[in-house]
């Protein structure tokens, strides 16, 4: 892997997913350390009545906190933000997050589009997008903005996903820099935590 990658100080890392990208997702955030520095976003497609249980079964195995984030609520460093049931989650300039419940996306809300595409405009090069497993198109077009944007854009491997159509939809629609399975996107994240500790 491109040492070249772990040289920068990335700002944010949004992560997005849909039908069978829970397990993988909350195995990464089981993973990582505690004192993981970059601020997560986490936007995925989930049952909008349900507004409770979902972010306590993310934070069972989680060693980092993870938080609903209010509407022009600060970023901190080290937090997982998890778009809340039905809103839209967007990154905005002056270091803060913007919550909305404006018409569906892709018939979702929160829409990973929208979340990348916020992301990718604030953040641009120091911008890390990552694309779980799911049974929709939402997130490609995200995804696209993040690479134009010169961002890093890594899919799980759609020969292991659960459903295909996420992953492999992104990867029609822009180049992408790592077709990994879960296991190796943590790794990924890992790696670049050791090149910040030294």
């Amino acid at each position: 892997m491109k040492s070249s990658f772990f040289h920068k100080k990335y700002k944010g890392i949004v992560i997005g997913g849909s039908a069978g990208s829970f397990k993988p997702i909350t195995k990464l955030l089981a993973d990582l350390p505690k004192d993981f520095p970059i601020p997560i976003f986490l936007c995925l497609h989930r049952l909008k009545h349900v507004r409770h249980g979902f972010i306590e079964a993310l934070s069972i195995k989680s060693s980092k906190p993870i938080a609903e984030p209010l509407d022009k609520e600060i970023v901190r460093p080290g937090m997982v933000y998890l778009a809340p049931a039905n809103y839209h989650l967007c990154i905005e300039l002056g270091n803060t997050m913007s919550l909305s419940t404006e018409g569906l996306i892709n018939n979702s809300r929160p829409a990973i589009d929208l979340t990348f595409k916020s992301a990718a405009y604030v953040y641009k090069e120091k911008l890390i997008g990552i694309l779980f497993s799911g049974a929709n198109k939402d997130g490609a077009l995200g995804m696209k903005a993040i690479k134009d944007k010169g961002g890093v854009t890594i899919i799980q491997d759609p020969e292991e996903s659960m459903m295909n159509t996420m992953p492999q939809s992104a990867k029609q629609v822009t180049e992408i820099d790592f077709c990994l399975e879960a296991e190796k996107i943590t790794k990924f994240l890992l790696d670049l935590y050791k090149a910040y500790q030294k």
